[in-house]
C-alpha cells in the first residue's frame, strides 16, 4: 500500500482505492492500471502522481480500514474506487457490499474535494474462466451472475450520486480466449488487460484534468 498526502509540486495526485485489481497483484509497478493512467497523462503534458492505497484481498470494509490507516490528507484530484471481488469470493451477504459500497463512495467523494465529478468508479472484473478458477474447479456462471449483481448494484449507486461508472467487466471475459490477458499467476489481469482499461477511460479523466 502506498499513501501520502494530496500536495504535488509539479502537478495532479491521483489517488486510486482497491483491492489486488488496483494494486496490481503480480505485474511489474509499471504495468498497474493507475501507473499506466499517470503515464499516459504524462505524455500528454498533464502531470499526475497516483497514490494507491490497496492491498491484495481486501474486502470493502478491509479497505474502509485501509483508508482510516493510511491518514490520507485530501482534497485529491482525481479518485477511484475499485471494490468487491472479495467480498463474491468469501460469499459475503450482498447486503453487506452494498452498505460498506456506499460507504466507500461517500468517503472518494470526500477526498476528491466533495465533487462527485472527480471520481470514477470501475467494475469489478470476472475471475471465472481463469486458470485458477478452473484449477479450482470453481462455478463460472455462478460466479459471472453474481460479480454482475455486485456490478449493477454499483452502478445505479454510482448514478445517483453522479460520478462516472466504467464497465471493465466485458474486458476482463475476453481472456476466456486469450491467455495474454492473464497474469503469470492464473488469476489477475496483466499489464495488457490493464492497458485496455486505462483505453477505456482515459479520453473521460484526460477531459476532466485538462479542462482545469
Amino acid at each position: 500500500m502506498q499513501k501520502s498526502d494530496s500536495k504535488s509540486k509539479d502537478g495532479y495526485v491521483f489517488l486510486a482505492l482497491g483491492d489486488s485489481y488496483t494494486i496490481g497483484e503480480s505485474v511489474n509497478v509499471d504495468e498497474r492500471w493507475p501507473v499506466q493512467l499517470a503515464h499516459r497523462l504524462r505524455e500528454d503534458s498533464i502531470q499526475v502522481d497516483p497514490v494507491i492505497v490497496a492491498t491484495t484481498g481486501w474486502t470493502t470494509d478491509e479497505l474502509i480500514s485501509g483508508i482510516a490507516s493510511a491518514n490520507l490528507e485530501g482534497p485529491y484530484d482525481f479518485v477511484s474506487l475499485l471494490i468487491g471481488v472479495n467480498n463474491q469470493y468469501r460469499g459475503y451477504p450482498v447486503e453487506q457490499y452494498e452498505k460498506e459500497f456506499k460507504e466507500l463512495l461517500n468517503q472518494a467523494i470526500e477526498l476528491a474535494g466533495g465533487n462527485p465529478n472527480n471520481v470514477m468508479v470501475v467494475s469489478i472484473p470476472d475471475y471465472g474462466m481463469t486458470p485458477f478458477a478452473k484449477k479450482k474447479m470453481l462455478d463460472e456462471e455462478k460466479i459471472a451472475t453474481e460479480l454482475d449483481n455486485y456490478n449493477a448494484i454499483a452502478e445505479k449507486v454510482v448514478k445517483l450520486r453522479g460520478v462516472k461508472f466504467f464497465d471493465i467487466t466485458p474486458i476482463s471475459r475476453k481472456a476466456r480466449g486469450d491467455s495474454s490477458l492473464i497474469a503469470s499467476d492464473g488469476l489477475h489481469p496483466s499489464g495488457k488487460m490493464y492497458e485496455m482499461w486505462v483505453d477505456k477511460m482515459y479520453d473521460h479523466v484526460f477531459n476532466n484534468l485538462s479542462s482545469r
